[in-house]
């Protein structure tokens, strides 16, 4: 078949087909060139969740009429005043956007600019249809109608209503976050004629970084707000700001993720990989943070036009983005302290009921034998005893023989964030009382954290300092695991923990890490043969440090089902408050609640 020129119907649609996949990727382009246009509000509508109408309508400059025709035709815009595609600072540039929904739907574009009457414009599945004056206020109104109806073999392709509409809510969310001093409303028509109106938010005088958490709190809920550290930090010419979940405050699926590059929402994998790094021995691996960062570079840095629906970005230096958006996050959470996510604490609270305990039998006005003639029942019996203060050592923070905690001077130390230690709960769960709440410590998750925090801090100074085992264990593995545990020797070695090969199937171990006191070699080799199954053995140990201190830091850790002493236990509580991210263990999950006192009277009807 000799090569011949396609026609402009057929051209349009192909790149349409780059541009223009969904609903939702149409109305990115209408809403972004809506922004460009200097909007203060915009209003969208959408019915079958865009695939049979979806609406732009803005406050803008609008368009004249010769405007309006050069629109939809093939690369024409406004937005490269000089040429030069490095040199953009527009949320467009394609080219192709208008004509190319306009090749595959019904697209009437209205529009009233300054010093000129309004004027309407259709054109049906590439064919112009209408083309004349028409009453419109200052702005622009952009519809599109039956979406790929005119191309079956498309249409098909499309998703259900909902999955339709939540990709369309999902791309004016991420925008109305990256412009807080526009407002924006989101309506969807149902088959009945009515609509729901799903996102209302007013603009901000300003874009600033009060109005941005405050544009983030409305569309994310103010649970994020709640549950969230601010980030700020600036680098050689780039900013980062925006919040960040605390590790407590996590989610199943990446969807709560949003990144803007000077204020362009994008989906960008490296950037990603930063935001994960960055919580990489906070979280799971099946956990996901939840963020909304906005990086600020020079136009110079940083190739917007590299993606078809510009989702994916390029920089001049990948390196120095990375770094700056891992400083910023762990710099922020290691502010964080030992918060954990307020979630916790509301679902805690919801599983309380009261017990419906059966009734004794005992008649109107019976008092047992030792209440009978007593006003005790005037004052309420306390839940907790107060303990002597002759468990506090005479040195704050100095470890004692027995225990791997560092006592307190206060023994009633209810003034602390964590409070004072009042018993165990089923030898796991620490009971703390503060001036205004009950605190329940997880003592395994929380120890976990602190044993890993001190194991990192080690490992930055140099290698770990190892504690040589009375009589070496031996730990019998298949022998590839053992293969596996043997070839790294050296680098187990500078995290303290020597072993060597004792024969095809074993490994002898003759240290463990000092500061995880009597931790079990046998569980410890077993478990890192596992982290070294998954991680292959292409990776170092290097690479996969916090993996690694997280295994010997869980081992080292106290566990459930042990008892302690009140001074052990005030003494995790001062440690907690004064180690980063001790809020969260290893895993992600929190290591303690509160439960305020108003809270516990609520549950006992008092208020």
């Amino acid at each position: 078949m000799p090569i011949r020129r396609l026609p402009d119907n057929l051209v349009n649609q192909i790149a349409a087909g780059e541009v223009v996949e969904r609903p939702a990727a149409a109305l990115k382009e209408l809403v972004e060139n809506a922004l460009d246009a200097g909007a203060r509000r915009i209003s969208i509508e959408l019915a079958n969740g865009g695939i049979d109408h979806l609406s732009v309508t803005d406050d803008g400059c609008g368009m004249a009429p010769a405007e309006m025709r050069l629109a939809v035709e093939r690369h024409a815009t406004s937005k490269l005043p000089d040429g030069d595609l490095s040199a953009i600072s527009t949320l467009g540039f394609r080219g192709e956007a208008l004509p190319s929904i306009a090749s595959v739907a019904t697209l009437s574009l209205t529009s009233h600019a300054a010093g000129h009457e309004g004027w309407r414009l259709t054109v049906d599945n590439g064919r112009p249809v209408e083309d004349g004056p028409a009453a419109a206020p200052p702005g622009t109104r952009v519809a599109v109608d039956g979406l790929f109806a005119a191309v079956p073999a498309r249409r098909k392709f499309l998703k259900s209503e909902r999955s339709e509409l939540s990709a369309c809510l999902d791309v004016v969310r991420r925008l109305a976050m990256a412009r807080p001093d526009v407002g924006f409303e989101l309506r969807h028509g149902d088959n009945l004629g009515g609509s729901r109106r799903l996102i209302n938010v007013a603009g901000a005088a300003d874009a600033s970084p009060a109005a941005l958490v405050a544009r983030l709190a409305a569309l994310l809920g103010p649970e994020f707000a709640e549950n969230a550290v601010a980030i700020d930090l600036e680098r050689e010419g780039l900013a980062l700001g925006g919040l960040a979940g605390i590790p407590t405050y996590n989610r199943g699926i990446a969807d709560h993720q949003f990144l803007f590059v000077n204020r362009r929402p994008v989906k960008d994998r490296m950037l990603v990989g930063a935001l994960r790094g960055a919580y990489q021995d906070l979280l799971a691996r099946d956990r996901h943070p939840v963020a909304a960062l906005f990086l600020e570079v020079p136009q110079e840095f940083v190739d917007v036009n590299v993606h078809p629906a510009k989702t994916e970005v390029r920089f001049r230096d990948a390196g120095l983005v990375r770094g700056l958006i891992v400083s910023g996050l762990r710099r922020a959470l290691d502010a964080a302290g030992h918060r954990a996510a307020t979630t916790i604490s509301a679902s805690a609270l919801a599983a309380f009921t009261a017990p419906n305990l059966p009734n004794p039998g005992f008649p109107p006005g019976f008092l047992p034998p030792a209440f009978a003639g007593s006003d005790r029942l005037a004052e309420p019996p306390r839940l907790f005893t107060e303990f002597p203060p002759a468990f506090a050592p005479p040195h704050p923070f100095e470890r004692p023989a027995d225990s791997g905690f560092a006592p307190i001077p206060d023994p009633l130390a209810t003034r602390f964030p964590l409070g004072a230690a009042r018993g165990q709960v089923a030898n796991t769960y620490i009971v703390a009382e503060t001036e205004d709440a009950l605190i329940l410590v997880d003592q395994h998750a929380a120890h976990e954290r602190l044993t890993l925090e001190r194991l990192n801090a080690a490992l930055a100074s140099g290698p770990v300092a190892a504690q040589a085992l009375l009589i070496p264990a031996v730990v019998e593995l298949d022998d590839i695991a053992a293969g596996r545990i043997a070839e790294r020797a050296p680098e187990l070695a500078e995290l303290g923990l020597e072993i060597e090969a004792f024969g095809p199937a074993a490994i002898l171990v003759r240290a463990t890490p000092a500061m995880l006191g009597r931790a079990d070699p046998q569980a410890l080799i077993r478990d890192l043969a596992d982290d070294l199954a998954a991680w292959g053995s292409a990776i170092s140990l290097k690479e996969n440090l916090d993996g690694v201190a997280a295994t010997m830091a869980c081992h080292g850790s106290v566990r459930a089902g042990r008892a302690l002493s009140i001074a052990e236990m005030n003494a995790l509580l001062r440690e907690m408050e004064i180690t980063p991210h001790s809020g969260q263990c290893n895993h992600g999950r929190p290591t303690w609640v509160r439960l305020a006192r108003t809270d516990i009277e609520k549950l006992f009807g008092r208020r």
